[in-house]
């Protein structure tokens, strides 16, 4: 697939609405992520492939094939077959990332677990997925993973590795640890690494490959839910290999370019935007660090000559706004994505004009499209991707309706609808939920937006109750139910307020229960390790009444007014 440019192909809307359909002279891959990997390595065999800085790795893509094979093998010689689903509950590591493959190439499903999830979020997305097997680091900051495990299955103390009976994880059977120490119950990953290495048959990965469907479920991705719960996105290697290609096309990489990437991998950012675009190129992945970090991030692009940079605009700002700024080496970079929350227009002008990324793009989608399905592209003009999130993908279809489902006429607001071959499989284990978002194959984002006569799309708002803190979707609603638990409270409304650094925070209106006085410390205490951090309230405020329509309906509304007066917030213009 050659480059191109959006003028190539008329991606304008038609007849005066705002329905646009993306270019369709281009094929779509039949490829299994496994065999989109092999054919990289076939090409670009001795090139460099992957960097992880603070693990001081450094790989061509035929050592990180050897490595991915040798770990399929290892969860094969473990009992795993196609279909079975594997967690993987780890910041960016590169045992990540061999996981990501390795499952792929083994036909299992890989199922992320964010980072930041507490006990009950973890508890309920391995049960959900019914995981056979989980992949997990040891410690993030103050994120204890195995002790975490150990208090929801404490039958690892007693029970044999790889053979765990727990009665609150009734599927779970193995536990498969990083690092060098061993810990009762669980398996160590480097001994079903060498396990794997002694055993691989190159010849029957292969096989198995040629009996695996691109449209098979790979992937499933935790989105929070507006009725509490998070849903499973599963996504199938059709989805993502293609979403990816698309998205490198779009920045137009090849062999020659280097992406930092400092975003999660647990995230599509991380696994499709960033490591799968690689893949399709032969680019080299950089990882700077297991988390974020301003000062690694610069040194990792400054020391490995980066062309190209990924983050979600906090990112962007730390970077800009740290004292040492001014220290590294920024001059080759050339492209990436900012995505993930709404973009402000003066960063994105600063990032061009002080990071030298004149070809930077922004990227708009979900996780049930797999993830993205606008992206602006290198040579739009400057205007554009900085007040808009571009135009349609290549073999997608976008429209905007209203209440009614009519599609509106070019630059009136409605619902976002996407359609084709980035749709998500559905919500594992819930039809009910993927029957309301997914209708006669259109997607509902739940996003409010507008597309203009030249087919840019722009997001204004969104229709459903989410915010949006630092790149990661929050549903209120989730919080809410997680609140009500509280004994203190009997009411509670959760919403978003303007911040600088993170785009929006959390802010809950708390009524204690009658002769019940309660603390923020209380409600901080009660959400930690409950919880992923991201979702603690920032702002709390205790209340007697809520504001309320005659019909008894709460308007949150009303309350993010009045908490951006009294905290003197005013909300950025972004893309």
């Amino acid at each position: 697939m050659t480059a191109s440019t959006a003028s190539d192909w008329n991606i304008a809307p038609l007849a005066g609405l705002s329905q646009v359909k993306g270019r369709t002279d281009v094929q779509l891959s039949e490829a299994t992520i496994g065999q989109f990997l092999t054919d990289t390595v076939q090409r670009f065999s001795q090139r460099p492939a992957v960097v992880f800085c603070e693990q001081n790795v450094r790989w061509s893509w035929a050592q990180f094939q050897a490595e991915v094979d040798a770990f399929a093998a290892g969860l094969q010689a473990l009992g795993l077959r196609p279909g079975d689903r594997v967690g993987i509950w780890s910041p960016n590591r590169v045992e990540w990332l061999v996981t990501q493959f390795a499952t792929a190439r083994a036909g299992l499903v890989l199922v992320n677990i964010n980072p930041a999830y507490r006990i009950a979020e973890l508890e309920y997305a391995l049960n959900l997925s019914g995981c056979r097997a989980l992949i997990t680091a040891e410690q993030l900051k103050s994120s204890q993973y195995l002790a975490m495990l150990q208090r929801l299955a404490p039958e690892l103390d007693t029970c044999a590795p790889g053979a765990l009976k727990s009665a609150r994880l009734p599927t779970l059977e193995m536990v498969i640890r990083l690092g060098e120490a061993h810990t009762p119950g669980m398996l160590n990953y480097a001994d079903v690494l060498a396990n794997g290495r002694a055993k691989v048959d190159v010849a029957l990965l292969d096989a198995l490959g040629q009996v695996l469907s691109c449209h098979d479920a790979i992937n499933i991705q935790f989105t929070s839910g507006t009725t509490g719960n998070p849903k499973g996105a599963t996504l199938t290697h059709h989805n993502v290999v293609n979403n990816a290609r698309f998205i490198a096309q779009a920045m137009r990489f090849s062999e020659n370019d280097s992406l930092c990437i400092p975003v999660p991998l647990y995230h599509c950012f991380g696994m499709v935007l960033a490591v799968l675009a690689c893949v399709s190129t032969g680019a080299t992945m950089v990882f700077p660090g297991e988390s974020f970090d301003p000062v690694a991030t610069l040194q990792a692009v400054s020391d490995e000559r980066c062309t190209a940079l990924h983050g979600v605009p906090t990112m962007f700002i730390a970077e800009l706004d740290h004292p040492r700024f001014a220290e590294f080496d920024l001059s080759r970079l050339r492209t990436g994505i900012m995505a993930g929350s709404p973009c402000p227009i003066e960063t994105m002008k600063r990032v061009i004009a002080q990071m030298h990324l004149s070809e930077i793009t922004i990227a708009y989608g979900m996780t049930e499209t797999s993830p993205v399905s606008f992206q602006s592209s290198t040579t739009d003009p400057l205007e554009r991707r900085v007040s808009t999130v571009g135009r349609i993908q290549p073999m997608l279809e976008a429209k905007v309706v209203d209440a009614e489902g009519n599609t509106v006429p070019v630059g009136d607001k409605g619902e976002l609808l996407v359609r084709g071959y980035s749709v998500m499989q559905g919500y594992w284990s819930d039809a009910a939920r993927t029957q309301e978002t997914v209708q006669d194959g259109w997607m509902h984002t739940g996003d409010l937006a507008t597309i203009d006569a030249e087919g840019y799309c722009n997001i204004v708002g969104r229709a459903k109750d989410m915010l949006i803190r630092g790149g990661e979707n929050v549903y209120p609603r989730e919080i809410e139910e997680f609140l009500f638990r509280h004994p203190k409270v009997q009411s509670v409304q959760v919403f978003g307020v303007p911040d600088a650094k993170y785009g929006e925070e959390i802010c809950a209106w708390i009524t204690p229960k009658p002769g019940q006085e309660c603390t923020e410390d209380e409600v901080r205490a009660f959400c930690r390790d409950q919880i992923a951090h991201y979702k603690v309230p920032r702002y709390i405020r205790f209340v007697q009444d809520m504001p309320m329509t005659i019909t008894g309906k709460v308007q949150k509304f009303v309350m993010r007014e009045q908490m951006m007066a009294e905290l003197n917030l005013v909300a950025a213009k972004t893309a």
